[in-house]
């Protein structure tokens, strides 16, 4: 990959290319850790709101997965979340790493 690509997220092309540069901004343990937690939350959120009907769920949902996130970037990454430039590629990036830890391909 040339300079461009890997430090800016709007020169990837397609999700491929997009997801090595996602992983370079979740480098610290600590980051990655709160967004696997967010995440985890969130699905739980999620099955609340299936659950009981009740929308605020959803609303708790977002919470506490962009919270978690964005403490993880701006106190521990230092940097600024991707989803400022590429919303849905990062939404994509975090379902695909929170797999990928799962899996044991990244370490939590």
């Amino acid at each position: 990959m040339d300079q461009t690509s890997t430090t800016d997220s709007q020169a990837h092309k397609n999700f491929g290319e997009f997801y090595p540069f996602y992983l370079s901004e979740h480098s610290n343990r600590t980051c990655r850790r709160l967004h696997f937690v967010g995440s985890t939350l969130s699905l739980i959120c999620l099955l609340m709101l299936a659950y009981t009907g009740k929308p605020q769920y959803f609303l708790y949902g977002l919470l506490c997965g962009y919270g978690c996130a964005w403490v993880g970037h701006f106190v521990f990454e230092k940097n600024k979340p991707a989803s400022f430039k590429r919303p849905l590629y990062s939404f994509m990036g975090d379902w695909v790493m929170y797999k990928d830890i799962w899996t044991g391909r990244i370490p939590f």
